[in-house]
């Protein structure tokens, strides 16, 4: 909990600071876009956070972004299927490749890093091919509510029973609330999130233990995925155009880089769901920062680059120190995992 509140608190201080600088930051306008790119980045960071705590990576998010908006494209305005079968249709198609890196990861024992890295350079290929390395896209049409629930506000979706506040917070934002709710249920009040803690921390000792860890990190996979899909339609509407070479690059980096910052360990067994969300919150009001002062945007890569680094350096350190500590302080009860997870002993 200290890191969160860490975060928080840093979070704060960032967010005062900019609105006196500036006072867009503050503006309706401003705000419903941050809430609307908090909501869509958020929902594919927790699926990775999670990734991430069982001590894996998912580098092939991006690209799959741009697979599945081409797909979706082509369903809906190429082959005028309705709008719940395609959506059904893509966030299957998407699950399944969550499934696929969960074989090659856990039954061919191919490490994460390959596994998702030969995704990033496979999917992009095939949305190239699938577009035939054209610009799709849905022009106008509202495809009935899925333009309104992926892009659109609280109001237009419940208008008679939301209010002129609660009406424009956008719908992304509402669904990233959900998301978090349930995840943090499953993650810190549950047998199946002490299963993935003790994973990411010792996963021969969860073997040992009786947990089946193959299982364990293939859903881990596949959930993330899932969550991926959603944000992958809510980013294919807010765009409105899908170029298959760019679209989603290096989105996976916002991901991850949001899990890392929130207090996901790269060496996995740790994390919360709401150190994620608030890690996304400070990646997008320092982005926000870069579009209001204009700033370089290549100024976002270069932080990225360096969040990332400096977490592995910290990790490393930290890691190394809990190393050296007597087995018996370091497995005492009040080391256990977050989320309530008993600390796994190797046998």
């Amino acid at each position: 909990m200290k890191k969160e509140l860490g975060i928080g608190a840093l979070l704060l201080i960032v967010c005062a600071t900019v609105a006196f600088m500036n006072p867009r930051f503050i503006s309706p306008t401003n705000l419903r876009n941050q809430g609307q790119l908090i909501g869509m980045y958020g929902i594919f960071s927790i699926g990775l956070g999670i990734i991430i705590i069982t001590g894996g990576i998912d580098l092939s998010v991006g690209s799959m972004f741009a697979l599945e908006g081409v797909a979706l494209s082509i369903l809906l305005v190429e082959r005028h299927w309705p709008w719940p079968l395609a959506v059904l249709a893509v966030i299957a198609g998407v699950v399944m490749l969550g499934v696929w890196h969960a074989f090659l990861i856990t039954k061919i024992r191919i490490q994460p890093f390959i596994v998702t890295l030969c995704g990033l350079l496979i999917y992009r290929g095939l949305a190239r091919d699938l577009a035939n390395d054209e610009t799709k896209g849905f022009g106008s049409n509202n495809f009935g509510l899925l333009r309104t629930l992926a892009s659109g506000s609280v109001g237009k979706v419940f208008s008679p029973l939301a209010g002129s506040f609660i009406g424009n917070v956008p719908t992304p934002f509402v669904l990233l609330l959900i998301v978090a709710l349930i995840m943090w249920v499953a993650l810190h009040h549950s047998v199946y999130g002490r299963y993935l803690y003790a994973v990411g921390r010792n996963e021969e000792a969860a073997r040992y233990s009786g947990i089946n860890t193959k299982l364990v990190i293939g859903s881990a996979y596949a959930l993330s995925m899932f969550l991926a899909a959603i944000s992958g339609i809510l980013f294919a509407f807010y765009t409105n155009s899908i170029s298959p070479s760019s679209h989603g690059s290096f989105y996976e980096l916002f991901g991850i880089a949001a899990a890392v910052v929130g207090g996901c360990s790269l060496r996995g067994g740790e994390g919360s769901i709401l150190g994620i969300i608030l890690g996304t919150v400070l990646l997008q009001v320092l982005q926000n920062i870069v579009n209001l002062e204009g700033i370089k945007s290549s100024r976002t890569y270069e932080f990225l680059g360096g969040v990332i680094l400096a977490a592995a350096i910290l990790d490393e350190i930290f890691g190394a120190r809990l190393a050296q500590r007597p087995a018996a302080v370091r497995d005492a009860p009040s080391a256990s995992v977050p989320g309530g997870a008993p600390p796994v002993e190797s046998k």
